[in-house]
């Protein structure tokens, strides 16, 4: 089992949670600062707010990378950072633009390839209250297409972008569920606001399009004189049926797939929605136009995919509630033979399971057409880790375990399955603000103090990257 000669390997984090800094150079708020503002939003009442100071640490987190050995770094930028009230009319903040230009070129010159996130959650705080943000298409497709071409602008020397993180995400969990900004939901106990059987799909369309649209400013204005290239990142789990003889949950297993990825993956390969997701919302999924089609179809340079964990799926009979998101059926830890997916985790939805990884990257490639993947988030979260003392922190032989399975996955799917994967960039360089979770859980390859001037600890897990891949990239 191998990995490419010019395989691309390293670290990623997000702008909310490793800057701080939130009112700093001019910075404006995003929805998860008033998010966070709400009391019983965030586990233990935390915000962004400081988190690892990384605004003002860029110097140490590059030395802490190199130490490392990485050869590249996925971060996002903080777009009420550089636009601090968001809109295509509103005032750049140069000081904010300056701050990722120089980090850029500090990573360059420390021989560390930038992979830049446009969007990591983070929306300007601004466009939610002036216009509803992401459900008001018009006006946010064009707030993200200038957004994105004042970035492209300022640092020619990124080529390789992100457009979003996670749409799903922001989708389900911020327009469904309401655990994560801007928090709308139906139920109206948790929020006075939110529509869960729609908003969610119309906030999936819309991010779409304004995907579509920063590619075609991309492909248009900056590729033919800076090169590059641009796609976005959709996480989705790994899935085996609860009862492998019952074809129902077998079915399940790609429905689950399908909802999760294919909802953003397929129209941006195949210009259209899942079949399976067409059947199950019927009028509730947002019809494209041909306009909208010919923005969105064709739009990955690359394939970004973020993946944990695995589930045993079971299908469900009868017609789904409204609020369903998941396709009809139920995620499991244990199959109908009592078969445990993996060891439990902090997070509630996190269990290891690396041949699944393999199977997912043989999935999207099949369904795919063998595209070129970026891993661009991979990792775990550690059972109790946030308990222990400096000396057992550092010794995360769990997460050590986790990624020498997972990293193994991955070079098996490459060498023996023909799967077209060129870089891997694990979650996270360091422990941080881990969203509703707050700081009690860590997924970091480095130990923050948070209590003491959020010092950096190196664990195990993070020397072990480096004979890891070395031990697998062919010799050039």
């Amino acid at each position: 089992m191998s990995l490419p000669s010019d395989f691309q390997w390293g670290f990623a984090t997000a702008a909310y949670q490793i800057e701080g800094s939130a009112d700093v150079d001019g910075r404006g708020p995003s929805i998860w600062d008033a998010f966070c503002a709400i009391p019983g939003k965030i586990a233990d009442g935390s915000s962004g707010a400081v988190a690892c100071d990384s605004y003002k640490r860029t110097k140490e987190d590059i030395d802490l990378l190199k130490s490392l050995g990485a050869k590249a770094y996925r971060f996002s930028i903080s777009w009420s950072r550089c636009i601090p009230l968001g809109g295509r009319n509103d005032p750049v903040n140069q000081k904010g633009i300056d701050h990722y230009v120089k980090f850029v070129d500090d990573l360059l010159e420390a021989g560390i390839t930038p992979f830049i996130t446009l969007f990591h959650w983070d929306l300007p705080d601004a466009l939610d209250k002036r216009y509803g943000g992401f459900l008001n298409k018009d006006e946010f497709t064009a707030d993200f297409e200038n957004y994105a071409r004042v970035l492209f602008k300022a640092i020619p020397k990124c080529k390789h972008w992100i457009t979003f993180n996670e749409p799903w995400c922001t989708s389900i969990l911020g327009y469904n569920s309401g655990y994560f900004a801007p928090g709308h939901t139906s139920d109206r106990s948790r929020s006075a606001v939110g529509d869960s059987a729609r908003e969610c799909w119309i906030v999936g369309h819309n991010i779409l399009i304004a995907h579509g649209k920063a590619v075609k400013v991309y492909r248009e204005e900056f590729k033919p004189v800076n090169g590059g290239e641009i796609g976005i990142t959709l996480n989705g789990d790994a899935v085996l049926p609860w009862d492998p003889e019952d074809p129902a949950d077998v079915e399940a297993c790609d429905r689950k797939i399908e909802f999760a990825i294919s909802w953003f993956a397929d129209p941006i390969y195949f210009g259209k929605y899942p079949d399976s997701m067409l059947k199950q919302l019927g009028d509730r999924l947002p019809t494209f136009t041909p306009e909208e089609v010919a923005l969105v179809k064709g739009s990955n340079d690359f394939y970004g995919m973020n993946h944990y964990t695995a589930n045993y799926i079971k299908h469900k009979t009868g017609t789904p509630p409204d609020d369903d998101f998941l396709g009809n059926l139920e995620t499991l830890f244990y199959s109908k033979s009592g078969e445990c997916i993996g060891p439990e985790t902090q997070s509630f939805w996190l269990r290891p399971h690396a041949q699944g990884f393999r199977d997912l990257l043989n999935w999207l490639s099949k369904r795919y057409g063998y595209p070129k993947i970026y891993v661009t988030e991979n990792g775990t979260s550690l059972k109790g880790e946030n308990d222990m003392n400096l000396e057992q922190i550092v010794e995360d032989d769990f997460r050590v375990k986790y990624f020498d399975d997972y990293v193994k996955a991955m070079a098996k799917a490459y060498s023996e399955d023909g799967v077209n994967v060129r870089g891997y960039l694990a979650w996270s360089l360091m422990d941080n603000f881990e969203w509703a979770e707050g700081y009690e859980t860590r997924f970091g390859v480095t130990y923050v103090d948070y209590e003491n001037d959020q010092k950096r600890y190196p664990k195990k897990s993070a020397k072990a990257m480096k004979p890891l891949f070395e031990s697998l990239i062919e010799k050039k």
